[in-house]
């Protein structure tokens, strides 16, 4: 099989006894319920939303979870754009969006979410990261939320919580793990980018949260979170951003996502101090050149597994490491495709609209390339170790 070329960094100079089981109870059943009445005239806007619950629901958690169950089951998630987190999204349209299409990615699930509970009067944040899966550390950033209940901060993600994508299909399922989960079971699969939104007294490393090292472990720095989420609330925009972007970097940079982040809190920084437009597009212009980046690595990494597989798989590796090594330009290849679709939605600049459609077609010239790949490998470990020895080779009839 060929291998792909690897195309040259675009970058810029600019930056799952016979008795029948017994069902379990199902202990907000009656809340939910009340929730999933709540009139469509009331559903448009977070005021009325909010005024709903606050009618009908008393205590924090009965709040949170009528917000919660409702957006769980009344907003879809927007597969089509399911890449295209924004950075630079406007907050308030992140919220508008899903009132109006009923449709939403997790910035505008998180949003939404906090919105309805701060409106309640119920202390809410959107906490951006990224996340874990099946043991993998995914690529693209993620949003959840967090928020206050009987004066402790708990964990909602409800995006995980409303369902998932199969073969590209959203798929509603209600994942009772992800409501008011604590911050230390949380950890496990959600790394904020700034320590400070782990609610840990002992935050867990980017490289801990990498190897799965999440348990309690107070051997690790002390941290004061309390008294840093009072300070961090009582800073302007450009000290809270400067001092956010040097807790990220100093916990630890492990992808392209947090470095991705990082670089946007300090060019935020630097548009408030300047706010210029060169300033604007030296932003874009560094997002470009980490999507180009992020590609260049899909392609290094796909090729690293062509010219393993045209040596027969040798020498030998598990067929778990083979898959991996399959799987993680595959993974690189995603990011750098929703790097790109963030790009569209940013103001363009001249000097990369060419540069940027070149990358845009290098993307979609590779993907069949990666499904190919991935057909092949999965047939290959259906079969027999004949069969396997068997693909390797062509034959012709004479």
């Amino acid at each position: 099989m060929k291998r792909l070329t690897l195309t040259p960094a675009l970058l810029l100079s600019l930056s799952l006894c016979a008795q029948k089981p017994v069902a379990k109870p199902k202990p907000y059943a009656q809340v939910d319920a009340q929730a999933l009445k709540l009139p469509d005239s009331s559903s448009a806007t977070v005021d009325g939303i909010a005024g709903y619950v606050n009618a009908h629901f008393t205590t924090p958690t009965e709040k949170t979870r009528a917000i919660f169950i409702w957006i769980a089951d009344k907003i879809d998630y927007d597969v089509v754009n399911m890449f295209a987190l924004n950075f630079y999204d406007d907050p308030a349209e992140a919220v508008a969006k899903p009132l109006r299409t009923r449709k939403g990615i997790c910035v505008n699930y998180a949003s939404l979410f906090t919105a309805i509970c701060n409106a309640t009067g119920i202390r809410s944040v959107v906490v951006q990261g990224y996340t874990k899966e099946r043991g993998f550390v995914g690529f693209i950033p993620h949003a959840w939320c967090a928020a206050v209940i009987d004066g402790s901060w708990y964990l909602f993600d409800p995006t995980w919580g409303s369902g998932y994508v199969e073969n590209n299909v959203f798929v509603r399922k209600l994942n009772e793990a992800y409501f008011k989960a604590t911050p230390e079971t949380f950890i496990a699969t959600h790394m904020p980018f700034d320590p400070l939104w782990e609610f840990l007294y002992y935050p867990v490393t980017t490289e801990d949260f990498f190897n799965g090292k999440t348990a309690v472990d107070k051997s690790r720095p002390y941290f004061n979170y309390p008294d840093s989420i009072k300070v961090f609330e009582g800073e302007d925009s450009v000290t809270r951003e400067t001092q956010e972007a040097n807790r990220i970097e100093k916990n630890g940079v492990r992808n392209s996502a947090t470095a991705d982040m990082i670089r946007h809190l300090r060019v935020d920084v630097e548009n408030h101090q300047r706010q210029t437009e060169s300033d604007r597009q030296n932003r874009v212009i560094d997002s470009f050149n980490l999507a180009s980046r992020t590609f260049n690595q899909s392609v290094t990494l796909f090729n690293a597994f062509i010219d393993y597989r045209n040596d027969q798989f040798k020498p030998a590796k598990t067929d778990a490491e083979i898959q991996q090594m399959l799987d993680s330009a595959e993974h690189a290849l995603f990011a750098a495709k929703a790097q790109v679709a963030a790009l569209v939605l940013t103001p363009a600049d001249s000097r990369i609209q060419q540069p940027l459609q070149q990358l845009t077609t290098a993307i979609a010239t590779a993907e069949p390339h990666f499904r190919e790949s991935q057909e092949w490998l999965t047939k290959y470990f259906s079969k027999g170790k004949l069969g396997r020895k068997g693909m390797f080779y062509k034959f012709s009839w004479l």
